[in-house]
């Protein structure tokens, strides 16, 4: 057995190189070498689980690292110990570490909430209707009204705070039901640290045993196929048993790369709302309520401003208010226009839309349309050319201040009149054929982006 530690030592050196430290210290240093010989080699974990997910995701490192360290090529086996020994051991350490799974997770509405997220403290518009009313409804009723629900939208733009909402209002119309909020990077965390002490079982009871599973970032899973498969089935399991199922994402469930076809699927079946950034009016009430909590005063100039330059999200426009009150408070300054302008300046550039010029109109297009650049200039009357320029013209006429006569220069010379044709002939065709419409949309927000 000397020899068989000493060789297995002498591997897992080699592996360390291939992965990060915490990979090796879960997944390579509870494993021995139990038998080598004939180019054979067989590794033991700690359970089947373990062994299983080590064969999937490390099997190729080993096989490196063995041959490096051997001097030949070697097949790899997996083992685990005999059940009725892992048994035992898993008693052990139960009585150990005092685990009572069960009580844990039985327990009525022990749940980890932000206390801020709540319904009262969610500004509703037109960019989250939707999703506002459909978290309200499952709020109410729990797996009766839209299940799953799936939230999805851009980052800082409430999908958090609305989830939480959502367990907030079970906790107080349900005292009786079992929640679990948690997110996809921890689900899967927890999949690990189950798999690696041979307690999986208890983590199926865990999530299985509870009446709402609110489940954040779902994208997470993308690309990771043993947790995808775990948490279908959690999903099948809760489901059948009519408990409500909340799940949030950076994009809609068919955009998600690697994601299982059968998990997608599974997120049609109930309601997929999406969450886009606030408008104006929404981006003012956000900050009027803000500005209202903390009892200050600041001129409705200074919240304008605010508003109609951060654009992005929610999470940024409150980090803007938030240094903007922070510096007042340690220089001593009164807050105004002037002010808010200096110490928000990096922000309101960052937010600035693009400067858009007829060159880069023009390069758009000629892309879109895979056409040479300087074909828009020339006199050519191909086709696909013509319809090309007047789409460029279309453009430099929506998104530049430049008279017709300049616009007419950048593209060869053209007079007046061939411009406004142009402009009125595309203003026309997108009113009715969809196909251009949706051409001259795609690159009109390629420009703006």
């Amino acid at each position: 057995m000397d020899q068989l530690h000493s060789t297995w030592e002498a591997i897992l050196s080699r592996v360390s190189r291939l992965v990060n430290s915490q990979s090796f210290q879960t997944w390579f240093k509870p494993t021995r070498l139990v038998k080598y010989e004939a180019g054979h080699i067989v590794i033991e974990g700690p359970n089947p689980f373990f062994v299983d997910w080590l064969a999937e995701h490390h099997k190729d490192k080993i096989k490196a690292a063995a041959r490096e360290t051997l001097g030949e090529d070697v097949t790899v086996e997996f083992t685990a110990p005999t059940t009725q020994k892992r048994s035992e051991e898993r008693k052990i350490e139960k009585a150990v570490r005092g685990i009572v799974v069960k009580e844990s997770v039985t327990l009525p509405n022990r749940v980890h909430l932000n206390a801020r997220y709540t319904f009262s403290e969610f500004i509703v518009g037109n960019s989250n209707r939707l999703a506002h009313a459909a978290a309200q409804a499952v709020a109410e009723h729990p797996a009766r009204a839209y299940n799953p629900l799936f939230i999805y939208g851009g980052v800082g733009l409430g999908k958090t705070h609305l989830i939480q909402a959502i367990g907030h209002q079970i906790m107080l119309n349900h005292q009786e039901m079992r929640i679990s909020y948690t997110t996809a990077e921890t689900f899967m965390n927890e999949l690990i640290q189950a798999i690696r002490s041979g307690v999986t079982l208890e983590f199926k009871e865990k999530y299985r045993s509870i009446d709402v599973l609110l489940i954040d970032d779902i994208q997470f899973l993308s690309g990771k196929e043993s947790t995808q498969e775990e948490f279908f089935f959690t999903f099948n399991a809760l489901h059948e048993a009519n408990k409500q199922i909340v799940v949030t994402s950076d994009r809609p469930p068919k955009e998600i790369p690697t994601l299982q076809e059968r998990l997608k699927s599974r997120f049609e079946w109930g309601l997929i709302t999406d969450i886009q950034p606030p408008d104006l009016e929404t981006r003012i009430a956000i900050l009027k309520k803000k500005v209202e909590k903390e009892n200050i005063q600041i001129p409705e100039s200074v919240i304008q401003l605010i508003a109609q330059n951060i654009k992005s999200n929610i999470r940024e426009l409150e980090g803007s208010l938030i240094k903007l009150l922070a510096c007042a408070s340690l220089t001593r300054q009164e807050i105004n226009t002037d002010m808010a302008m200096g110490v928000l300046r990096d922000i309101i550039k960052d937010n600035a839309p693009p400067r858009i010029t007829v060159q880069n109109i023009q390069k758009a297009v000629a892309q879109h349309f895979d056409i040479p650049f300087e074909s828009l200039k020339a006199k050519t009357r191909i086709s696909r050319v013509v319809t090309a320029r007047q789409v460029a013209i279309f453009l430099s006429r929506e998104l530049t201040d430049l008279p017709l006569a300049q616009i007419g220069k950048r593209f060869g010379g053209r007079d007046h009149s061939t411009i406004l044709h142009s402009f009125k002939k595309v203003s026309r065709l997108i009113e009715t054929d969809l196909a251009m419409k949706k051409r001259v949309e795609a690159i009109k927000e390629q420009l703006l982006s």
